[in-house]
């Protein structure tokens, strides 16, 4: 039996890798490498203080700044009759609660603690979310592997 010549066996071994190539299969390889996994982050308020606010609301700018917005997604779940007061439509942080909300940060207002204080979407600061429950949503959202966060 003969051995062929190194050369001849690198041209036949980059003629098989060519041709047993899928187009698909490669794209799809790049697209796992190029694109990072979102990072997923829930941060619990359940206090009135405005200062306790201010920190949630510097920690989710400042993950939206380290990692970039388009690359996280980030819930601030609201319960307890101290912080549903906060997101009442005269509250002291609406404005920054706003700016949130507009840089794609999800507020969501716990509903039972609304009903527990006796108030309606329309006493509510605009366009924030809903929950059922604040903490069963923090629960979900912890199993579903977020990252969870408490200032």
């Amino acid at each position: 039996m003969r051995i062929p010549c190194l050369r001849c066996f690198v041209a036949a071994l980059a003629v098989v890798a060519t041709t047993a190539t899928v187009p698909g299969v490669i794209a799809a390889a790049h697209a796992q490498h190029s694109s990072p996994q979102r990072s997923k982050v829930v941060i619990q308020v359940s206090d009135g203080e405005q200062a306790k606010w201010n920190l949630a609301l510097n920690n989710a700018k400042n993950i939206q700044t380290d990692l970039g917005a388009a690359n996280v997604d980030i819930e601030i779940v609201v319960y307890g009759a101290g912080g549903i007061g906060m997101l009442k439509f005269d509250s002291p942080v609406g404005n920054r609660v706003g700016e949130a909300i507009a840089s794609g940060v999800k507020i969501l207002a716990c509903e039972t603690t609304m009903r527990g204080q006796s108030l309606a979407r329309g006493d509510m600061l605009k366009d924030i979310g809903y929950v059922g429950s604040g903490v069963v949503e923090l629960m979900s959202k912890q199993q579903q592997g977020w990252a969870y966060i408490r200032p």
